[in-house]
């Protein structure tokens, strides 16, 4: 009999621990299935800001003859027909920079920047800042916003009145050298353009860390690249943003940022 009560509560003992096992297994089980929902929500929100802050920071290519060009923004305006797909008169010819690579010097609030604009891989985005260093058309503009998000940091500039309405009087295309996986490496320089591949202007980017652009509306043309000093903007960066219509990471940035001077040669 007493074996038998023994036996007895070594039956349940041994129910009790399957029991709790099972219990532990379940709730292991919850718990990754959660981690998991966390992880792949912490993703979507990381790709859906780089995609907001890469549909807004390039929109300051905009110019005033296309109301329309923000791709994200809403507006009451009447439809605008899509710009033509020509040069601006005063556009250079790429036939100037074709097979060409400029190197020279971009400084910003005194500091120096080497860079190198490739004719070989872009003749008409080269030609054109070729003509734009060489008229100074550049000293004196600012760097009039800045993004910094998870796998997204540029810092844009040269837009004519530093408010980052482009010229309508001064606009080319097409787009050139763009990266068919959308990445654009830290140290990139590409060209700011509206929602038109023939909205490119005046204005640039400079990626201060690798960077991840949709590629759907045609990418970006890469014209160049920082050779030096690239630790100039990430110091613009860490200064931090004044949050505009992107939110707290995008906007000007805090530090004024003036173009002194870019010489290419």
């Amino acid at each position: 009999m007493a074996n038998s009560k023994k036996d007895d509560r070594e039956a349940k003992a041994r129910v009790a621990r399957m029991q709790a096992n099972q219990r532990m297994h379940q709730d292991g089980l919850a718990r990754r299935k959660r981690d998991n929902l966390i992880a792949a929500a912490a993703m979507v929100v990381a790709v859906g800001v780089a995609v907001v802050l890469a549909l807004t920071v390039f929109s300051g290519s905009r110019n005033d003859a296309a109301a329309t060009d923000n791709p994200s923004a809403t507006s009451s305006a009447s439809p605008t027909a899509a710009p033509a797909q020509t040069n601006s008169p005063t556009v250079p010819k790429a036939d100037t920079a074709a097979g060409k690579v400029f190197t020279g010097t971009l400084t910003l609030n005194g500091q120096p920047l080497g860079v190198e604009f490739d004719g070989t891989k872009a003749p008409q985005a080269a030609a054109v800042f070729k003509s734009l260093a060489d008229s100074k058309f550049m000293n004196g503009k600012v760097c009039h916003r800045l993004a910094d998000a998870a796998n997204f940091g540029v810092l844009q500039c040269g837009s004519l009145k530093g408010d980052g309405n482009g010229d309508p009087n001064y606009q080319w295309g097409p787009v050139e050298n763009s990266p068919a996986d959308g990445k654009y490496p830290a140290g990139t320089i590409a060209v700011a353009r509206g929602s038109s591949t023939y909205s490119n202007g005046t204005q640039f980017f400079i990626t201060f860390k690798d960077t991840i652009l949709p590629q759907d509306t045609g990418g970006y043309t890469i014209v160049g690249k920082v050779t030096s000093g690239l630790d100039v903007v990430t110091k613009i960066a860490a200064g931090g943003i004044t949050p505009g219509a992107g939110g707290a990471t995008d906007g000007a940035p805090k530090t004024k940022v003036t173009i002194d001077s870019l010489t290419l040669k």
